[in-house]
């Protein structure tokens, strides 16, 4: 006879319940490419801070010469080559916005109380007495401007040319892969040079010179996209439902490739403006009294020795944009392209 330990349930080793109804249910949600291409982005702590501070920049670039009283092509003569100056911390002598400047025999000076200046000059003022942070973001906003629309008409050209090249193929394809090879071969600085010999120097110029010889690169990418695409089972299929050649490169080809186009999107828009600022650097861009980041450069250098804080606010501003998009389009090509997801 067994005593009390040695009794064993019957229930202690029963099967749980388990409800049929439930047993083939997906706990998990499930996502399509956009939401999970998202999720991935959210990962990359890079390219969100990034993505932030694009937005910052997007934001101040607009309403930052609304935050100062001066226009950014107002001139005051007498008030010129000002140093940073900021109401409430111009008393903290750590901080380079005390309005002090160091002269050739190294002696430090308010050049606000020498001048009897009251007004504040966040980033200082130019030779001319322009304010710098008006200047700054004025410019700031140019340069986004040029670089925007320099990256759209790229985009444009460079996704139609290339995805028309792929798909029509045979001697359309070679003649058009010559033309491009021409176009390559084209120094950027020659075609400046031409824009602005027959328009006058500005935006419009600066922004045709980088995108006729900016485009491309996205045309390779794209036409190598077509190529691959354009004997799979969906366009063959398009093809025998009647679907027009225009149809199936702009209606089904294309949506396919929307990661490669916005990541080399990404690429272009940091490339643009560093083409910009090279451009207003060596006075082929903008002229007086427009401003971008490349002419506040340019402006800067040549005090640089004198009065640094001119050029290193809008190279800072250019450095600052360039590491920014280039993080968020690392960042989108990590999450968008199936090659580089673990």
């Amino acid at each position: 006879m067994l005593n009390k330990e040695q009794v064993i349930s019957k229930d202690m080793f029963a099967p749980a319940h388990i409800d049929p109804s439930k047993s083939e249910v997906i706990a998990k949600p499930s996502l399509n490419f956009w939401q999970d291409s998202w999720l991935r982005v959210r990962k990359n702590k890079g390219a969100v801070i990034s993505l932030v501070a694009i937005v910052l920049l997007l934001i101040l670039a607009f309403v930052g010469p609304l935050m100062t009283p001066y226009k950014f092509d107002y001139q005051n003569t007498d008030n010129h080559d000002l140093p940073p100056r900021v109401q409430g911390l111009e008393n903290i002598h750590w901080l380079p916005f005390d309005g002090t400047l160091t002269n050739k025999a190294g002696i430090s000076y308010n050049a606000y109380e020498i001048r009897h200046v009251k007004q504040y000059y966040w980033f200082g003022t130019d030779e001319l007495g322009r304010d710098i942070f008006a200047r700054t973001w004025k410019g700031t906003q140019v340069s986004l401007f040029i670089a925007f629309m320099a990256a759209l008409v790229d985009m444009v050209i460079g996704v139609a040319y290339g995805a028309i090249s792929g798909y029509v193929g045979g001697k359309v394809d070679s003649i058009m892969q010559r033309i491009m090879e021409i176009i390559i071969g084209i120094p950027n600085l020659i075609v400046v040079v031409l824009m602005i010999l027959v328009l006058k120097p500005g935006i419009i110029p600066i922004i045709i010179a980088i995108t006729l010889t900016s485009w491309t690169s996205m045309a390779r990418v794209v036409r190598a996209q077509v190529l691959k695409y354009k004997n799979q089972e969906f366009v063959l299929a398009a093809k025998t439902l009647g679907a027009s050649n225009g149809s199936i490169i702009f209606k089904h080809m294309i949506p396919n490739m929307f990661g490669i186009i916005i990541i080399n999107t990404m690429f272009s828009i940091p490339n643009a403006i560093f083409f910009e600022a090279f451009l207003s650097f060596i006075g082929l861009g903008l002229q007086e009294p427009n401003a971008s980041l490349g002419t506040l450069v340019n402006e800067g250098y040549k005090s640089m020795r004198a009065y640094p804080y001119q050029m290193i606010t809008p190279s800072i501003m250019i450095a600052l944009i360039m590491i920014c998009f280039n993080l968020v389009a690392d960042g989108l090509r990590d999450a968008l392209d199936p090659k580089m997801r673990d």
